[in-house]
């Protein structure tokens, strides 16, 4: 069970006042209103991706301005309110996850594409972009946008510059944080900073990088600056199935450190295999334990090179079947399954909780037979389908949330993956971030100093702990927010 602090007494007893406030601050307009304080549409905003969590907010208030975020930020500073950050409410973390006595800030109506310059290869958008929705804006010029999370048809800009978003294809390309240029920044006190800009490497500290993947325990981002790169000539797609996880684990290991760097390497095992096909009708082989998708890019020559190579190295570890794609079209069925995987586990299960760890790629074949070990010891079924390239573990353990013992041995398995990842050399997200979910697990990879620095750190920025609390950091470690209760139950 996850612990949220005990809601002020005071706040609440305030809630009519406060939604009078800040009625004043965001009023309604075209798209509807600007604050939202009755029980039934406070429901849309109770809980996030990681949906198993669920807290109604005490309000939502929807600004369309970065000057309209700032001043809501300075009346809850002064009036001492917890604010919760969301985009679109894809954290698997429950990153959203509001409080009852919370003011959470949705960034969904700052959408507005504010420039783009093909000349120096950036893009100024809003918070609330989606991320497929800058690529879709660059396209036109053969230009796009790298990172690319699952969720990119529905994730905004800000939530991936919150938790350092990846993506399949952020082996090559990298992660946000590698495709970030500058953000306005507005602090608990409602003061608007930019920082970085369209250049590379702003001079003095790096602030960007602090505030990168600080899942809104520093201030709220209202605008972006990303890099866009030029799209290849082409890519292509194969896929390599293999009769055990070890092996296309160790074949993974292989294609990495041959040099070799794919634009995307994923992995997908059995269950994965069997609910994408299911689902997507793309052509999995059925008798394979565990496959592998692969993509280059480049001109036709550049392809085959690197799909000739990536192939004679699979063939080393006698796959049941390699398929390389000779065309678009084949390489859109090969992915096919893939962009659909975590609806498809959604069909056959009716919850799961979707895992983020890293691990050293030399480590996959040791993990993932702890992993399936685990699932035997807690009679869970579990699916891996993650980013093998750079070791971006995506474990969807199945349970029941209807069932309280099967979430709580979910939980249980969860964490232990996560602290398997810790103790390999990895570490707790690579993506998702920490939010509720992996909060309690801190200190399975910080030792308390460190934890302590990075409090200082939060404290600088907000010293009443107002911004996303009861995130990222163990809630014993802030006496503000203590005592601990059960603020949020199972879904069901």
């Amino acid at each position: 069970m996850i612990a949220l602090p005990e809601p002020d007494a005071a706040v609440l007893a305030r809630r009519d006042v406060i939604l009078r406030d800040l009625r004043t601050l965001v009023p309604d307009g075209p798209f509807g209103p600007g604050v939202i304080g009755d029980a039934i549409r406070l429901r849309a905003y109770e809980t996030d991706g990681l949906s198993a969590y669920r807290q109604p907010p005490l309000a939502v208030v929807l600004p369309t301005s970065t000057g309209e975020v700032a001043a809501v930020l300075r009346y809850c500073h002064r009036e001492k309110i917890r604010v919760v950050p969301r985009g679109a409410g894809t954290s698997l973390s429950g990153g959203a996850l509001p409080l009852a006595d919370a003011v959470v800030i949705g960034l969904m109506r700052m959408n507005r594409i504010l420039d783009v310059d093909f000349a120096d290869r950036l893009a100024v958008v809003e918070a609330g972009v989606t991320n497929l929705g800058i690529t879709q804006a660059v396209a036109g010029e053969g230009f796009f946008y790298a990172p690319d999370p699952s969720s990119q048809l529905a994730c905004m800009i800000g939530g991936n510059v919150m938790m350092n978003s990846g993506g399949a294809h952020c082996l090559k390309y990298g992660v946000t944080a590698g495709n970030l240029l500058g953000v306005t920044f507005v602090t608990m006190e409602g003061e608007v900073v930019r920082i970085g800009g369209g250049h590379l490497d702003a001079a003095g500290y790096d602030w960007l990088g602090l505030i990168t993947g600080s899942e809104g325990q520093l201030g709220l981002v209202t605008e972006v600056t990303v890099r866009i790169l030029r799209a290849a000539e082409g890519a292509r797609a194969m896929l390599a199935a293999f009769r055990s996880n070890e092996v296309a684990g160790q074949a993974v290991d292989a294609i990495i450190g041959s040099g070799i760097i794919p634009v995307a390497l994923e992995f997908m095992d059995r269950p994965a295999i069997h609910a994408c096909e299911a689902f997507a009708n793309a052509g999995y082989p059925l008798d394979a334990e565990a496959m592998l998708i692969i993509e280059v890019e480049g001109d036709t020559a550049e392809q085959d090179d690197l799909l000739g190579s990536i192939a004679a190295i699979c063939n080393r570890f006698d796959p049941i079947s390699l398929r390389v794609a000779e065309t678009a079209e084949q390489s859109i069925a090969i992915w096919k399954g893939r962009k659909g995987a975590f609806g498809a586990v959604g069909r056959i299960s009716p919850d799961y909780l979707c895992m983020d760890g890293t691990i050293p790629t030399g480590e996959l074949p040791h993990v993932l037979k702890r992993i399936g070990e685990m699932s035997d010891s807690y009679g869970l079924k579990v699916a891996n389908i993650f980013h093998a390239g750079d070791g971006n573990l995506h474990p969807l353990i199945m349970f029941d949330a209807n069932d309280p013992e099967s979430f709580r041995k979910a939980e249980a398995f969860g964490a232990d993956i996560l602290k398997l990842c810790v103790e390999v050399g990895g570490c707790l997200t690579g993506e998702h971030g920490v939010g509720v979910e992996k909060r309690d697990l801190m200190n399975v990879q910080f030792t308390e100093t460190e934890l302590r620095q990075q409090r200082a750190i939060k404290s600088a920025f907000d010293p009443d702990w107002l911004l996303n609390p009861a995130k990222v950091f163990p809630l014993e470690g802030n006496p503000a927010l203590a005592p601990r209760i059960p603020a949020v139950v199972p879904h069901g």
